[in-house]
């Protein structure tokens, strides 16, 4: 493939979405089903002046009939589960006024729940990739020929394995992988399919009707959350180390009850004020911890271990050996940066902080 670019702050290669792979797919598919030739490389367009060329990876014709071919994936530098699957598309002729359907072929999801961009029973091939490829197919037709009457079946080869790697399953998306992209273009390091996947699994609890759901940084906060609210598993945002993220669709899209779940490392970060809680992106901050115990009446020597504690369990430790429930004060903390985000939203808030071992050690 080429024109990916780099991303000019870091260096790091740009790559091409699932969506932008089907496209070029579709796109040499239908050309060679009414020219009898495949274009390889095959071109597209995509916003932002962006124009790539994929080379074409397996093809398959029967003239007149159908066309089948598929493109390996290239995520650039993204680690992106999908990097260097197969993305395929049979083309077929469609019925005399029915513009381009779409199918899931092996590989690629069904929507089973409501509170996605797709209704319950579609291929789970979002709206801008089918908008992508609606557009190419109308210049193929034009270039040759066509009707542009068209069944477009996508797939992704080992797609149900690698969906157990996304949230598809808890968002309802069963069978196979979601075909994505906004623009086409992977970002490295973006993590702009994590954050959709929070939106759509906020989406998704509030279509079913959830009144609660909870945002935990990892899977042993999460696991402790939802014993202790008897959550269903389509109630738990994959949150990470994205609170932000969480707390800001929340504001323009609420549900009446938030919990959100940590370690006290990472909801240290957030009680000072931090909502990438990433470990590159954002440090513990022993001094606030120390104000937070100053404030709460610890002795000087135990304000003093806490401001040059190794780690916010280092400090949580001491704490306790004390009788000070430093995990209740990063609790309230957490939960009045929360608030700040949501900016009155009608969402009630409270934060788990869990240790280690999974032992709850502060609530607010």
């Amino acid at each position: 493939m080429t024109d990916a670019g780099r991303e000019r702050s870091t260096g790091l290669r740009y790559g091409w979405t699932t969506g932008a792979c089907a496209t070029a797919a579709t796109r040499a598919a239908y050309t060679a089903l009414l020219t009898g030739e495949f274009p390889d490389p095959v071109q597209i367009d995509l916003p932002n002046d962006k124009h790539p060329s994929f080379a074409l990876a397996r093809e398959a014709l029967s003239p007149g009939l159908e066309a089948t071919d598929g493109i390996v994936k290239d995520a650039g530098d993204d680690p992106d589960v999908t990097h260097g699957a197969l993305v395929s598309a049979r083309v077929t002729h469609g019925a005399p006024g029915s513009g381009v359907g779409f199918r899931a072929g092996e590989g690629v999801g069904t929507v089973t729940k409501p509170g996605l961009p797709l209704a319950v029973g579609e291929p789970a091939i979002n709206p801008m990739p089918r908008q992508f490829i609606t557009e190419h197919v109308a210049r193929v037709a034009a270039e040759h020929g066509g009707t542009g009457d068209v069944v477009v079946e996508i797939s992704v080869e080992n797609g149900a394995e690698l969906a157990r790697k996304t949230w598809n399953p808890r968002l309802g998306i069963l069978g196979g992988l979601s075909i994505l992209g906004t623009t086409g273009v992977v970002v490295p390091y973006s993590c702009s399919s994590w954050i959709d996947s929070i939106r759509r699994g906020i989406d998704v609890a509030r279509a079913v009707g959830h009144q609660h759901v909870a945002g935990c940084t990892g899977s042993t906060s999460e696991r402790v959350v939802a014993e202790l609210h008897a959550l269903p598993e389509d109630a738990l945002l994959d949150m990470g180390d994205f609170a932000g993220a969480v707390l800001k669709y929340l504001r323009r899209h609420p549900v009446p009850r938030l919990t959100i779940g940590g370690g006290i490392g990472k909801l240290a970060k957030l009680a000072d004020g931090h909502l990438d809680l990433h470990s590159g992106r954002s440090q513990v901050s022993t001094a606030s911890l120390a104000a937070l115990v100053r404030d709460a009446g610890g002795s000087p020597e135990l304000v003093d271990g806490v401001r040059t504690a190794n780690t916010a369990l280092d400090a949580l430790q001491q704490c306790q050996a004390a009788g000070l429930p430093l995990g209740d004060l990063v609790a309230a903390a957490a939960r009045q940066t929360a608030l700040g985000v949501l900016r009155g939203a009608p969402v009630e808030v409270d934060v788990v902080v869990i240790d280690r071992a999974g032992t709850v050690v502060g609530r607010a």
